[in-house]
């Protein structure tokens, strides 16, 4: 069930400020937030998503509940923001966007640690045991949310030969600032209440055979085109907008859904489920774990004349961080490396794979009063959608990526480029990642060979007796689709003997490869037949509750001439520009800024 919370709209726009690279200020700096895109972005008003929708009233941010009801999506333990959107990061936040007031510059911050206490909050239920923990009590502070408010969901992937199927769960970190601890940490008091932004998201892809596992960050000003999104909760409808809106705002247009429904369409990966964290547990669950290690190569203190900075202050080498300090380091953007979120993540992925490493060596998770402790504060920080909705669904998944090992685990970002103060997917080096982890393939370089095409045993119809819808696929996140695709395929495949091909005019999709799908087996022959005619490999045949009949989608590959582009020996490796990081890198060191030591 869909927990309701009051969203506040009408933004203001912001002109943008001048930083390096155009990423955002600190919350006390003072520095204006940069406005919306140029292409219908809204400007990024912020509401609190600690706020439930309850017959449009917001509950006390301080307010919990009675043992084993749910908790107001305001309130946290001891304070802290209550899950259902997050709070923002302390210190090192950004200059936010005005909300629907007086449009007066207001501050933003860092979704930096809603990551990391998202996969930790996964990782404590499988890893730590739930066998300890009062069940009721704990799906009681649980809170649910729809998977996807699209229109269009991404194919499920195929089965592999021993019937596994991959499992894609995005973790969303959002920026709302909804209570008093979650201003004390972070300040920026004008921003109170306004609506949040995904200023984290993370796609956490855990492989069909369970031997290996990729995560791709996306950075936070990724400009791209978010789809028709429809809240639940009142019927709201967001249009679809222009192709150069920020990321983040996705969160804002119906709830994690839209943000889930953003991924599909960029990617076209199938998303199974989504794990939402708020900001205010990441120092009490950082302070149950007790010390992770981080290293730096110069001491460093986050903090300028002009106070700038998350107030993180380390010796060079490695040092055990928690609490407060855990959540500075997760934060921190100025001071390290360049001073953008691109270092910022670095830093995030470093303190992710120790706290990996720790939870899985089980050093110092010896007691069932201090598992107790990480289960209440991992609960408290989630909102998940409803595949993921109890306390068993979630040990049962811990359990699943307590399979991989550290070093089967690799950390990258998006790869992308700058447009101005923003970033794009980089062409190419993007689609290229998103392709890895849409077949599975391990980013680490370890995957086995693949088994050879096997044609269907269902014998394909008469070419003249196969029925084909054909629907236009080859817009991109850069370019719109090609105008009258469909019809012009259709003609083609009626020229070659098809006459059952009709267009699908209605449709508009993103497919980055030209595939054919089909419902169910005895369709298979007839799929592989069409994909044979067109020079495509039998993998391009694939399986799809989506449709209703062999249906041909004209991907970004074929936006021109009369057959697709014959196939190549596909490239596995993963960019260069995705940054990866392993799992097991006990070695790996945040370069510091020499104007940010000591």
């Amino acid at each position: 069930m869909r927990q309701s919370s009051v969203r506040k709209e009408g933004a203001e726009k912001r002109a943008p400020h001048a930083s390096d690279h155009g990423w955002d200020g600190e919350p006390h700096e003072g520095e204006a937030r940069p406005g919306g895109s140029p292409e219908g972005s809204r400007a990024g008003a912020e509401q609190s998503t600690g706020a439930k929708r309850s017959g449009g009233a917001e509950k006390s941010a301080g307010a919990r509940k009675a043992a084993g009801s749910r908790k107001s999506a305001g309130s946290r333990k001891g304070g802290g923001a209550k899950k259902g959107g997050g709070a923002p990061p302390a210190g090192d936040g950004d200059a936010r966007r005005g909300g629907g007031g007086g449009g007066r510059p207001t501050r933003r911050k860092h979704g930096v640690l809603r990551w990391s206490a998202t996969i930790l909050s996964v990782l404590i239920l499988g890893t730590a045991g739930a066998g300890y923990l009062y069940y009721q009590h704990l799906n009681g502070n649980l809170e649910t949310d729809d998977l996807n408010l699209g229109e269009h969901r991404a194919p499920e992937p195929t089965p592999n030969a021993a019937g596994q199927t991959p499992l894609n769960i995005l973790l969303i970190g959002s920026d709302a600032r909804d209570s008093k601890e979650n201003q004390k940490l972070g300040g920026a008091k004008d921003t109170f209440g306004s609506p949040p932004l995904a200023d984290v998201q993370m796609l956490l892809h855990l492989s069909a055979d369970r031997t290996n596992m990729s995560v791709v960050s996306m950075p936070r000003d990724t400009l791209l085109q978010i789809p028709k999104c429809t809240d639940p909760d009142g019927g709201k409808v967001y249009e679809q907008t222009g192709p150069r809106t920020m990321t983040n705002e996705s969160l804002g247009r119906g709830g994690p859904g839209c943000t889930v429904a953003t991924w599909e369409k960029l990617t076209n990966i199938h998303i199974d489920h989504f794990m939402m964290v708020d900001f205010a547990g990441v120092v009490s669950m950082a302070d149950a774990i007790g010390g992770v290690p981080v290293c730096v190569d110069k001491n460093i203190h986050s903090r300028d004349s002009q106070g700038h900075g998350s107030g993180l202050k380390l010796r060079k080498g490695t040092t055990e961080i928690q609490g407060e300090q855990a959540l500075q380091w997760l934060r921190t953007r100025y001071g390290f490396e360049d001073g953008s979120d691109i270092g910022r993540a670095k830093a995030q992925h470093m303190y992710m794979n120790a706290l990996v490493r720790k939870l899985r060596e089980n050093t110092s998770l010896t007691s069932p009063n201090q598992l107790r402790r990480l289960a209440e504060e991992a609960t408290s920080a989630l909102k998940v959608d409803d595949g993921l909705g109890s306390i068993k669904k979630l040990y049962d998944l811990g359990n699943e990526l307590k399979k991989v090992s550290p070093e089967r685990t690799t950390m990258t970002t998006m790869p992308y480029e700058y447009v101005g103060a923003r970033v794009i997917p980089k062409p190419g080096d993007a689609e290229q990642l998103f392709r890895l982890v849409r077949d599975d393939v391990p980013l680490d370089g370890k995957g086995g060979k693949k088994a050879k095409e096997k044609p269907s045993d269902d014998p394909a119809a008469a070419d003249d007796r196969i029925a084909i819808q054909v629907q236009n696929g080859t817009g991109t996140a850069a370019e719109p689709a090609v105008s009258g695709r469909a019809t012009t395929v259709a003609q083609l495949l009626a020229g070659k003997g098809f006459a059952k091909a009709t267009p699908d005019t209605a449709s508009a999709l993103t497919q980055a490869k030209t595939v054919v799908r089909y419902p169910s087996v005895d369709l298979e022959g007839d799929a592989q037949r069409v994909a044979k005619s067109l020079g495509l490999p039998l993998s391009a045949a694939k399986k799809s509750t989506d449709v209703s009949g062999v249906t041909l989608i004209v991907g970004a590959d074929w936006r021109e001439g009369d057959a697709p582009p014959k196939s190549k020996k596909k490239d596995d490796s993963t960019p260069e520009s995705a940054d990866a990081l392993s799992g097991s890198d006990k070695k790996a060191c945040m370069k510091v800024d020499a104007n940010f030591t000591w």
